[in-house]
């Protein structure tokens, strides 16, 4: 593996390639009609993968807009110096609406009384609130109903601090190529909007499709898409591969902290439900753990990649710490090229030589989703941007 930089108080990290980010980024603008906007989804601190610095490689890439899940990350974005709009893809606590119109960020609106409430603190600060409306279109999430679309905008649009700048909905089934669900939602997002274009009323833009959307049906796309999960180089879905090339943003590694070669029957980690099986089998400790994204569930049943081969995870994944077994006469795949070391990288996840360990790979052994996967090796790593 070529020189990497680690963080100097720990030995655990991910790495997160910005250039990875932006050709991303780039990708998935070919696949939208001509003037219509990028809006990327950076919340949950970007997926995991650090919202400021992966805003800030978006937009140099092309991205118009940005959304959050929290006002605290819209906040955050703000003050790092993202000037360029923030939606927030829900309402907040009224206690929380003075920081949104301090900090320009625009909310969802799907209550009544939220929004009434957000539009009278604007006009008290001298400001018109902008806010984009949402609508349920079937995924029983948030959003006003179709049927009551005007009804609601009519009791909106009388106030002077309110302002739509967008109308949404999102999409429960977007990676089916011919799903009927999917169809019954768009039918329904249309019609909600046409019912505010006749009733005279603006709806600012209009967005829906969201990384499978924006893909597989590029009739949806309107004004503007939501990109979320194929920023960071992953597919939402089998549907999609092969007709887009992204980039894998994320890699987790450590380095060996300490090694051993136990005797035989020598039990590793809490409940010693690994044994050692036979003589030469080394034991080396990589400082990652639960605690850090690496699923206890995944104990004794993974992979990581020690100097360009694959070796099986051994033992109870502990809080911050996990143990690897390797062999130098293993089975084909994990035969080791030479014992570890004290300072040697593991890969948990990502790429050394011609090994490669998937976010979807481990989705796949944890019975989740990729997105879980890097929001959760997000949390407590330290970043270092490559």
């Amino acid at each position: 593996m070529a020189l990497v930089k680690s963080p100097d108080d720990r030995w655990a990290w991910v790495e997160i390639d910005l250039g990875a980010v932006k050709n991303n980024v780039r990708a998935l603008k070919k696949c939208l009609g001509r003037g219509v906007k990028l809006m990327c989804a950076v919340k949950a601190d970007a997926y995991g993968h650090g919202a400021v610095a992966c805003a800030k490689a978006m937009h140099q890439a092309g991205a118009d807009q940005f959304a959050v899940a929290t006002v605290a990350e819209g906040v955050e974005l703000r003050k790092a110096g993202i000037e360029w709009p923030i939606l927030m893809l829900n309402e907040c606590p009224d206690a929380a609406i003075d920081t949104l119109i301090e900090y320009d960020i625009m909310p969802s609106i799907y209550n009544f009384n939220f929004g009434l409430a957000y539009g009278e603190r604007a006009a008290e600060a001298g400001k018109v609130g902008s806010y984009h409306l949402a609508i349920d279109s079937g995924m029983t999430r948030i959003g006003v109903l179709p049927v009551d679309v005007v009804e609601f905008r009519h009791g909106l649009d009388f106030h002077r601090g309110l302002s739509c700048a967008g109308t949404f909905t999102h999409f429960a089934t977007a990676d089916e190529v011919d799903g009927w669900d999917f169809q019954l939602q768009a039918n329904r997002f249309v019609e909600a909007v046409t019912a505010i274009h006749d009733a005279g009323m603006e709806t600012g833009l209009v967005h829906c499709d969201n990384t499978p959307g924006m893909i597989l049906h590029p009739r949806a796309q309107f004004d503007m898409c939501r990109a979320g999960i194929g920023l960071y180089g992953l597919h939402p879905a089998d549907s999609t591969r092969g007709l887009i090339s992204l980039s894998p943003v994320m890699s987790v590694r450590g380095r060996v902290t300490r090694v051993v070669w136990p005797p035989v029957g020598a039990g590793v980690s809490y409940g010693m439900q690994y044994r050692v099986p036979k003589q030469g089998v080394q034991i080396a400790t990589v400082p990652i753990g639960y605690a850090d994204g690496l699923a206890r569930s995944l104990s004794d049943n993974m992979d990581v990649i020690v100097n360009g081969v694959r070796a099986r995870q051994a033992g109870r994944i502990c809080m911050d710490q996990f143990m690897v077994a390797i062999e130098p006469d293993g089975p084909r795949g994990y035969r080791a090229a030479r014992p570890a070391e004290i300072g040697d990288v593991v890969t948990i996840m990502g790429r050394d030589g011609n090994e490669e360990i998937t976010a979807d790979e481990i989705a796949g052994l944890r019975n989740t989703i990729n997105y879980e996967v890097t929001c959760n090796f997000g949390m407590r790593l330290e970043k270092v941007y490559v």
